[in-house]
């Protein structure tokens, strides 16, 4: 049985999208500078551009190669941390394991970190190493992860958009968007009125028949999420999304007693199962949102789903059709009704030229179905992991 050869850990340019695009743009995309509510909103400086109080840290790709040869490529986040702790920490401990044992080397990941936390960085860290050994695993077997894990939920994922950019989403064939909140509490009154007044027009424009979610990225608090939700009542929203700092169950479960009638997502910024299962068990959302290259891997999304289907609620990964690795989970889990493609390039640039990797599947009409390589069905080469690097 082939074992780890080798885990190298290197900086990437991006962990969501490719290159360059080569169609011109028909206007600038809504991801340049548009004001997004944020965490750091309340402080002045920090308000209008989310990306200056952001980490500058390049991506994270991890290279794991077995005995006979075969590799398997995983990303994450955060460089600057995360390279130290898979480099120096995590994997000189897995080097000569199985390396088709991915519980047992979750599990390993998971207790060695154990004395800093397996939340937080050491996720990150986790997650990257964990999606490169089921890539590994399955080239080694032959087969597609998506088989690997359960074989096909569905015929295809329905995928739905998030971003600024409402009339481009409709013209790809989305019949879901999602929307950015601009305004939090620090805007007052006024900013309140304006978020209605976004969500009031971007309901007229899409009409009755595509679902609407509302992104609140961490920016609220309690008093002024229920605040939102009643003005925003008429409008049909699917969901409101990520309204508190992640550490704050209290005011999620709060959140969710007051607000009975409204559709709630959240877990972008959860870590690792315990906060998912503390969730489930109490019923404080509808919809849970692990990223899977952030909450610790392919195998964590795999416990994560379990719990939240025992409970009766959807798991819709973050930016899970953004990657070939939520791909396959979304492609396989029948407890994951949906997708979300974030469109951060502009209007006019097709999704085919934003693929991270070459054997990448895009959604088409709203639906995307991975392809059946082996593995995650990355189509990529050493040579274009190598082109990855900034």
């Amino acid at each position: 049985m082939p074992t780890i050869a080798a885990i190298q850990a290197f900086p990437i340019r991006s962990d969501l999208v490719g290159g360059p695009p080569r169609t011109k743009p028909r206007r600038p995309s809504w991801n340049g500078k548009a004001e997004v509510a944020g965490p750091m909103a309340r402080h002045a400086r920090f308000k209008v551009d989310r990306t200056i109080w952001r980490p500058s840290w390049p991506g994270v790709g991890c290279l794991v190669t077995a005995s006979d040869g075969t590799w398997g490529f995983g990303i994450t986040r955060y460089a600057g941390p995360v390279i130290p702790t898979i480099e120096s920490h995590l994997a000189p401990l897995l080097i000569g394991e199985d390396a088709l044992a991915t519980e047992t080397l979750w599990d390993m990941m998971a207790r060695m970190a154990s004395p800093y936390s397996a939340a937080g960085l050491a996720s990150y860290a986790i997650s990257a190493v964990d999606l490169a050994l089921w890539d590994l695993k399955g080239k080694i077997l032959g087969q597609p992860v998506w088989r690997l894990i359960g074989g096909p939920a569905r015929r295809a994922i329905p995928c739905y958009a998030t971003g600024g950019d409402t009339d481009w989403h409709m013209e790809l064939g989305f019949r879901a968007t999602k929307l950015p909140l601009p305004y939090g509490p620090a805007d007052g009154l006024p900013g309140l009125n304006r978020n209605e007044d976004l969500v009031a027009r971007t309901r007229e424009m899409i009409g009755r028949d595509v679902e609407l979610m509302l992104d609140c990225w961490m920016a609220l608090d309690v008093e002024y999420a229920v605040r939102l939700a009643e003005r925003l009542r008429p409008h049909g929203l699917r969901w409101i999304e990520d309204c508190l700092i992640p550490e704050d169950m209290d005011g999620q479960e709060s959140l969710r007693k007051r607000l009975p009638w409204m559709g709630l997502a959240t877990g972008e910024h959860w870590y690792m199962p315990p906060p998912f299962l503390h969730a489930a068990a109490r019923r404080m959302a509808d919809v849970l949102q692990p990223d899977i290259a952030w909450a610790g891997g392919l195998t964590a999304l795999l416990r994560i789903h379990a719990i939240a289907d025992a409970a009766g609620i959807a798991v819709i990964p973050h930016a899970g059709m953004n990657t070939p690795y939520g791909q396959h989970l979304g492609f396989a889990m029948p407890g994951a009704p949906m997708g979300e493609m974030f469109v951060g390039t502009a209007p006019g640039i097709p999704l085919e030229e934003t693929r991270l990797f070459p054997g990448m599947a895009v959604p088409a009409e709203g639906d995307l179905v991975p392809n059946d390589a082996p593995g995650f069905g990355l189509g990529a080469t050493l040579d274009d992991i190598a082109a990855m690097k900034p």
